[in-house]
């Protein structure tokens, strides 16, 4: 789950920088694409193995 909350936090950083309003956190993980899913999931499968 920490990996959704940094993405999330680059996600707030960006529409923030370009003064958009960013959704909620349960939306931004709900809207994620299956690719993107599954390109966190690795990431995390990687974290773990180190």
């Amino acid at each position: 789950m920490i990996h959704y909350e940094e993405g999330y936090s680059v996600y707030v950083e960006k529409c923030e920088q370009f003064g958009l309003e960013p959704v909620n956190f349960h939306y931004f993980v709900n809207m994620l694409s299956p690719q993107q899913l599954l390109a966190y999931y690795n990431y995390a499968i990687e974290q773990e193995m180190k």
